[in-house]
């Protein structure tokens, strides 16, 4: 029998590494066996600063800077809320969209201030995720995939983290922090590049 390959994210988040075990357990991929581990010693390696302009930039950058320092093959993941009404904003920078230490509430406050004259087509809005894999400073594969929907005047729900709250999910009538786990799995960004990401592994690994 074929061994599980192993693959390492480029994070000390234990919240997303569960969260990516849970989206590969519900891969159905029958010929592909992965173990999904944090790199080791992740806080103690030289930081990798994103500050490139797109999400793939900056995941393939994290990805590449990070599996210099462990053999095997190492993911790294950038996403982001994108309005094209705000010119694109947050985008890359939407976990820094109310300053590098503010809390979801604090970002998602000054997300509903800005556009709080806008109406319509104006409050469409698609989260987008871009994942990379590396090995030894190589590059394998970077994927992107995304999710449309638009932004309300007002929070719901008390799932998700980020803007999830905020962004409403017209195919199932719910924002992010109201769908279940399953449901969030099966339509994220994160869930369908993750997805694209897996069905590439055998011919890379």
């Amino acid at each position: 029998m074929r061994a599980p390959a192993k693959l390492h994210l480029a994070s000390s988040n234990r919240g997303k590494l569960k969260e990516y075990r849970a989206l590969a357990e519900g891969a159905s991929f029958p010929s592909l066996l992965i173990e999904l581990e944090l790199l080791p010693g992740f806080v103690a390696l030289p930081a990798f600063e994103e500050n490139a302009p797109t999400f793939a930039e900056n995941a393939a950058g994290k990805a590449l800077h990070y599996s210099r320092f462990q053999e095997g093959a190492v993911f790294a993941d950038d996403s982001g809320l994108v309005v094209p009404a705000l010119g694109g904003a947050p985008g890359v920078q939407s976990a820094r969209y109310a300053g590098a230490n503010a809390a979801n509430a604090q970002r998602i406050a000054k997300l509903l201030n800005v556009m709080h004259d806008k109406k319509g087509e104006e409050r469409k809005a698609h989260f987008v995720c871009a994942i990379a894999l590396a090995r030894k400073g190589r590059a394998l594969a970077v994927v992107t995939d995304w999710v449309d929907g638009e932004i309300l005047e007002s929070a719901r729900g008390t799932g998700g983290f980020g803007y999830d709250p905020v962004f409403y999910f017209p195919a199932l009538k719910k924002t992010f922090a109201e769908l279940t786990a399953v449901e969030k799995n099966q339509q994220s960004h994160r869930g369908k590049a993750f997805r694209r990401l897996l069905a590439a592994l055998p011919s890379m690994l």
